[in-house]
């Protein structure tokens, strides 16, 4: 994306290669952005980034929700007490 690898050279000499920086250097950023500004950056990403950027949000929203929720918990209706070997 055109507009990552521009932020990567304006950054690059100020990175120190912790994922942090990343975070940091995006929250600021987009704190400047408007949603004017937000929309055009969405509109100008070619169709495959934009379905990578939907992935990735939903990836970490429902991963955090697993965090949230815990994880081995499961109450499904269809769990059973016995093991059941069907040959």
């Amino acid at each position: 994306m055109k507009f990552v690898d521009e932020l990567f050279e304006l950054y690059k000499n100020h990175l120190t290669g912790d994922e942090e920086d990343a975070l940091i250097i995006i929250n600021g950023i987009l704190h400047d952005f408007n949603d004017r500004d937000i929309k055009h950056l969405v509109d100008t990403m070619p169709d495959q980034e934009r379905f990578e950027m939907l992935a990735l949000y939903l990836y970490e929203k429902f991963r955090i929700k697993v965090a949230e929720e815990g994880i081995g918990q499961t109450g499904n209706a269809d769990d059973q007490d016995e093991v059941k070997f069907y040959h």
